[in-house]
């Protein structure tokens, strides 16, 4: 039987992630599991526009790069790059990464249940009322969705 916890650690390119990673990199050292970083690629026109807020709060994080990425090597190449950069600020080299194209949601249950996680980690946005009813909330989906323990980061800006 295999007594090894297991953490999904969900990041997208909000300026949070690194609030988020860290905070979630700390519930699951507490909890000794082994952790995997998921970034789903879902809308491409949000990756090849500037739209996208690629992390900032990292120190070595170089956004001309990250775009280098995007146009040359493709969007895949680009999540990889991101979710080196946030296991390199994490300082653990045990941490697993993982790009996986689809719905938002959809993906992070799917990745959730094949790798039998005991606990998802996202960040919740804190979406305008009108936003949530036109789009959606991921983290809406997922906690509505899942039987597994769900950890929500909110990343909400403080006024």
């Amino acid at each position: 039987m295999n007594t090894t916890k297991k953490v999904l650690l969900a990041l997208d390119y909000n300026p949070n992630a690194t609030k988020i990673a860290a905070i979630g990199f700390s519930f699951a050292k507490a909890m000794d599991a082994e952790i995997t970083l998921l970034h789903v690629l879902e809308d491409e026109v949000y990756y090849t526009s500037f739209i996208t807020q690629p992390i900032t709060g990292l120190g070595d994080f170089d956004s001309a790069t990250f775009y280098q990425y995007i146009h040359t090597d493709g969007l895949d190449e680009a999540a990889h790059y991101f979710l080196d950069k946030i296991k390199k600020h994490l300082n653990d080299s045990k941490i697993k990464t993982l790009v996986e194209s689809g719905r938002y949601a959809e993906v992070i249950l799917k990745t959730a249940n094949h790798l039998k996680a005991d606990m998802i980690i996202m960040g919740s946005h804190s979406q305008k009322w009108l936003e949530q009813v036109l789009i959606g909330s991921t983290t809406e989906k997922v906690l509505n969705q899942t039987n597994i323990p769900l950890l929500i980061i909110p990343t909400k800006k403080n006024k």
